[in-house]
């Protein structure tokens, strides 16, 4: 078993496990290896260094992060891109960012697995929720940006959720 350390061309890691370097060559050529986080094909080997198992030694610890701007670090546009926004508040620990990277999937797929997909439909259906036209439950749907500030102005609480493409389909 061959594991790889990956990166997307937007600049997430992940971890591939393949059975060899063939097959890892063959599903990359077919388009078949994605990040998860935001299903881009565009994927390259990052270097890693072989970890054995020897039984001895000590565990590295990681570094402490430094206390940065994180907190004063503040989102002023809440539909930027995460990629654009996370790496200037969390620190650089590859581990720290693998780990956020985890919590945001997680969090899109409770929020999939929650809700009723509206479609297209979702300004309108929020606005029927929220007058009371509709019985009141947990939906999600597309809105463009002016509609989405509409809503926001109406007092109507929603959320801009960038959902990853291989998460828009039948959860497993």
């Amino acid at each position: 078993m061959k594991v790889l350390d990956l990166q997307c061309a937007q600049g997430h890691s992940f971890e591939g496990w393949f059975g060899s370097q063939g097959d890892y060559d063959a599903q990359r050529a077919r388009g078949l290896v994605t990040c998860p986080v935001c299903n881009d094909s565009d994927i390259v080997k990052m270097l890693s260094a072989p970890r054995l198992n020897l039984g001895h030694g000590v565990a590295p610890v990681p570094s402490a992060a430094p206390a940065s701007d994180a907190q004063s670090a503040g989102v002023t546009n809440p539909s930027a891109s995460l990629d654009q926004t996370l790496p200037s508040l969390l620190p650089s620990d590859k581990q720290t960012l693998q780990q956020m990277q985890t919590a945001m999937l997680n969090m899109v797929r409770h929020v999939m697995a929650n809700t009723e997909d509206v479609g297209p439909q979702f300004a309108e259906e929020a606005r029927k929720i929220h007058y009371g036209e509709r019985e009141e439950r947990n939906i999600r749907g597309q809105a463009t940006r002016e509609e989405t500030e509409a809503l926001l102005e109406e007092g109507i609480d929603v959320i801009p959720l960038p959902v990853p493409e291989n998460l828009k389909g039948s959860l497993q």
